[in-house]
């Protein structure tokens, strides 16, 4: 069992990449789902946003009873949520250091029965917005992918998705730089020309990767498995692409 690590930045085009391997049979999971997850049903993750953000963030502001309430299941407006925590720098850290640790939690319940090698799919996708807020997560993918694309190219796709420019330049100052996510990728995949390119790129990526995986598996014994060695292990390696690079690929072009 695999687990990738699909990173990049807003309309970077890491969820075409993300639908691209799962249409290639991998297993999907998007942060984005999970946080959803989280607000729907973890009750104290509610109540701790409410206290720090109002009841305004609810659907209904006026149905709070607050924490501690069992008899019913408030709703999270993730618009108001958004106008309230993307707002200033305080705000995103204070959203952050509440809904973290349960995304965490829940990211690491699906991934873990995965790196411990009970039965499931054999590819794990995982589209990862913040990297760098998973940090203590990555030994859990055998390959951190970095979709990489041009800032004015996704500028031009969030606003053709009905991005507001504002919103989009508010989201990506608390998104980590090119740089970070090219450092902690293992590999790296271009997005500056058409979506039929990139899908074909992300294909020609996976393929290679999937015999790499089979040539290493051949070459190595089976081991016995635990979660404390999953959390202490990922593995790396492979050739460079023509449109996809490793990081030490990478790192000799920046010193060259």
């Amino acid at each position: 069992m695999r687990v990738l690590f699909l990173i990049g930045g807003t309309a970077s085009g890491k969820s075409l990449a993300g639908a691209t391997l799962a249409a290639l049979g991998a297993e999907r999971i998007d942060l984005d789902q999970v946080s959803r997850a989280v607000l729907s049903r973890e009750p104290d993750c509610v109540a701790e946003l409410v206290e720090a953000f109002g009841s305004q963030i609810l659907d209904d502001p006026a149905s709070w009873r607050g924490e501690g309430s069992q008899d019913y299941a408030p709703s999270i407006n993730r618009a108001a949520l958004a106008r309230c925590a993307f707002g200033s720098s305080e705000d995103t850290q204070r959203l952050e250091s509440i809904e973290m640790p349960y995304i965490k939690a829940h990211l690491a319940d699906l991934l873990t029965p995965v790196s411990c090698s009970v039965p499931g799919p054999d590819v794990m996708v995982v589209e990862v917005p913040l990297p760098d807020r998973l940090q203590d997560l990555m030994p859990l993918a055998d390959a951190i992918v970095y979709v990489r694309t041009p800032l004015e190219r996704r500028r031009h796709l969030a606003q053709a998705r009905g991005m507001d420019p504002k919103d989009f330049d508010e989201r990506i100052a608390h998104q980590p730089t090119d740089e970070w996510c090219a450092s902690a990728a293992t590999d790296i995949i271009e997005n500056d020309g058409t979506a039929s390119q990139l899908e074909s790129r992300v294909t020609q990526w996976y393929e290679h990767w999937l015999q790499e995986v089979a040539h290493t598996a051949k070459l190595t014994k089976p081991q016995e498995s635990s979660c404390d060695t999953c959390l202490e292990e990922a593995s790396s390696g492979g050739e460079v692409t023509i449109f996809s690079v490793r990081k030490d690929a990478a790192k000799e072009e920046s010193q060259g």
